[in-house]
Parts: structure tokens; sequence; C-alpha cells
């Protein structure tokens, strides 16, 4: 701090950025008394200097990231996304003596351990709770509030354009390729839609959202990852039919003895009861499961430069209230270091839906290659007759392994046609899936 102001360096003037150079200077004086003292922009840096950048300052743009990374200001805020050039910035503003504020969810899930490390070396601080789930509170929380706590199981609907997707296809009856059509058009979706639909900015988050619950690094390599893109409209139907919803769930659980975590994105059928089963449209949601606090869910907007912005500006707050006082905020929780489990070893419960042969002693056979698998069967439905027999299994939970070697000898039995769906379910918070 210098002349009695917090320094502020932004890398990246899009439209978070721009959204968080206006909040600075709209609301200069609310803000200087939430801190103790007057926030000053120092810079802007940007890609192209010739684009028009509503609410920013044309005085403070730079293309020089780097200078103004390396400035020293108290507080830089990075919103570039991506892991380079924003992890040497990053690192350059923290070796500066600079805390670091940050919205960046692939940067922090993959290379978060190393600039937490680098932060605490250089005794500042590094914020990113606008890199899960946008405006919502939630990271803080789980750090903070929840500290004192054991979390056992981290869940939540951490995308918003697939949850959209599947909102449509579940309340309008559109398959698939004509919902993501729709998301495109109203800009919930990019024009490459992989990240979002292949389950791979779900999981960024779910690798954040797992090492500050579970007190241990998890790494986007961490997270087993699957997407939305082979959700049928069949098995919307399916899941109508049983009282469930299909959500892309990111999942964090502690094993039952707390010596591992298992950590994964995938579509999931939630029971109509689950709190989640009624988070629709681009809307996010985080359900904690601790064992004092009980059940705790943070809802609320999870992108868009307003709400993310509100995140940027709550760490900026606490980033620069630190600056004032010569405090900091508390270290990267990492002492438990439990081991990661693959994915055989998760335990959940699914839903089967078989094209069968209909004929004598099919259900008994396949009955017995559940339990040959060590697969308890919680419930049978037999739908349709002749050509367009189907039989609708629902398992107890089970390890992961065990039920994808049922699936592999039910394509091999003669009298299972098809495995028409396959999917994990969940049924009330509790329960594990």
């Amino acid at each position: 701090m210098a002349n009695g102001e917090v320094t502020v360096a932004l890398l990246g003037g899009g439209t978070v950025g721009a959204q968080v150079a206006r909040i600075i200077v709209e609301n200069a004086d609310d803000l200087a008394a939430r801190i103790g003292a007057p926030l000053r922009l120092t810079g802007v840096a940007v890609r192209d200097l010739q684009k028009d950048r509503p609410g920013i300052p044309a005085d403070l743009l730079t293309s020089d990231a780097a200078g103004l990374a390396a400035s020293g200001a108290d507080v830089v805020v990075e919103l570039l996304g991506g892991i380079e050039p924003a992890r040497e910035l990053v690192g350059l503003a923290l070796d500066a003596g600079s805390s670091v504020v940050s919205a960046n969810k692939a940067l922090m899930a993959q290379f978060g351990g190393e600039l937490h490390d680098k932060a605490e070396a250089n005794g500042v601080d590094l914020f990113y709770e606008a890199a899960v789930a946008g405006a919502i509170p939630l990271l803080r929380p789980l750090g903070d509030s929840l500290a004192g706590d054991r979390i056992s199981r981290v869940l939540g609907i951490v995308n918003g354009t697939t949850n959209f997707i599947l909102t449509k296809m579940t309340e309008a009856g559109a398959d698939y390729d004509t919902t993501l059509a729709q998301a495109q058009a109203l800009g919930y979706a990019e024009a490459d839609p992989t990240a979002d639909v292949g389950g791979l900015d779900a999981a960024a988050k779910a690798a954040i959202l797992a090492s500050l619950a579970f007190h241990t690094r998890v790494s986007m390599a961490d997270v087993h990852c699957e997407g939305i893109t082979e959700v049928t409209s069949a098995d919307v139907a399916a899941a109508s039919d049983m009282g469930y919803v299909i959500k892309l769930l990111a999942l964090a659980d502690l094993s039952d003895d707390g010596t591992g975590v298992s950590v994964r994105v995938h579509p999931t059928m939630v029971a109509e009861s689950h709190p989640l089963a009624a988070v629709r449209e681009a809307f996010n949601a985080v359900f904690v499961e601790a064992d004092a606090a009980g059940e705790v869910m943070f809802y609320g907007q999870g992108a868009g430069g307003e709400p993310t912005a509100s995140a940027v500006l709550g760490d900026l707050v606490t980033a620069a209230r630190h600056r004032v006082t010569g405090s900091l905020g508390a270290a990267a929780s990492t002492y438990n270091e439990v081991a990661i489990l693959p994915i055989d070893d998760a335990v959940t419960a699914y839903y089967v839906n078989l094209d069968v042969e209909d004929v004598p002693g099919v259900l008994a056979a396949i009955a017995q290659v559940f339990a040959d698998n060590g697969v308890s069967i919680a419930g049978v439905r037999q739908d349709g007759k002749g050509e367009d027999a189907r039989l609708v299994v629902r398992t107890h939970a089970a390890r992961e392994g065990a039920m994808s070697a049922t699936l592999a000898a039910l394509r091999d039995m003669g009298t299972v046609r098809e495995i028409v769906g396959a999917m994990r379910v969940i049924d009330t918070p509790g329960v594990v899936a």
C-alpha cells in the first residue's frame, strides 16, 4: 500500500473484466468504506487495444500483460481464462508480492497447488471464489465456515449450459441435438460446446471443490469425467417414468474409512424429492453433506458477467482489507492428502434398461448375472411384450467395477438384445450414489 490506497491491476478486459472495472469506478465510495482505504485501478491488460471497451477508462488499457502483472500492485485480478499465459502471469504477480484474485477454474484445477505454494512463500493471498459457480458464495463457506466440520460428500450442478439442455429435454421432450442448438442460439453454449457438454468444465470445478472439502490436493487429472452427449430422449423419458430427472453432477465422496476420495462428473438420475432436482435452466447449485451441519445447499446464478464480477469483487474486497490491516487469509489446507480413488472403487446405484428376448427364464438369468458380480437388485420392472420386451433394473449401491463387469456380462447374453440405457442414480440426501 502506498499513499493510503490499495492498487489493483486487472488482467483481462472482457465481459467480466469490464464489469469489475465498472464496479470499482462506480462504487468507489462504498468500496473504500468497506475496505478502509480507496481502491485505485492502475491498469487493464488486454490483447486488442483497438477494441471498444465500455466502462474501462481508455488511459488504463495496456497490451503489456507481463509488465502489469509484475508491477507490484497490491492486488492483481486475473480474468484471462485458460492455462497460459495466465499461469505465467499469476506467477509473476505472486513473485512481485501482489495478492491475486482469479476466476480461472482451469488454472486452479490444474495448478492450484503450485500457485498456493508460491502465494504462501511470498506472504500474499490467492483467492478464486469466482472459479466455481459464479455469484454463489461457495468456496469460502467450504474453506472457512465448514472448516471445523467433517464433510462427507459434495455434489452439485456446476455447469449452466448442460443444466439448461437437460431441463429443456425434460420439460419440452426435445432431443439432445435440438436442445443444444437452442442453447447456442441463446448464448448459453459456445459454437464449440465440448468443454461444457463433455463435462470438462464441471470436472475442473469438481477438482477445486474436492480439494477444499477434503483438505487434499485434487487436480483435474484425478476426476473421472463423462458428459451428456450420449443422453437420449429415451433416457429422459425413462427417468421421468420412475420419478427422476437427469442432471450432470459433479460429485466428490469421502470413503467410509476416510482414507480416500472419489471425484467424478457424469449424468445422474436424481430423485424428484432431492433438492437438486428442482434446479432448472442455467442455474447452479451445490449440495454439501457434513457430520455436524447436516445437509446444506448453495444455489444461484452460475455464470454471466455481473454474477461472476460479484464473486471477483468479494475476493478483491477481502484481499484489499488484508492489505490495509497487514493480515493474510488462511493458507490452503492440504494436511489430509488422502488417496484419490479410481472410478472402479466409487460406490454407485444404477438404473439399467434392457431390450430382451421375451422368453421364459430371461429374468432369472439376468438376475443371476447381477448376483454373480456382487450387485444387489433393488427392483425390476417389465415393459412391453415380444419384440418390445424391456426390463428396467434398479440396483442398490455397488462398486463401479462390479457394475462395469455386470454390464459387460449382460452384453454377452444371447437373450439381451441391447442395453438401451445405463445410468447412475441418486435418491434422497444421504443415500450413496
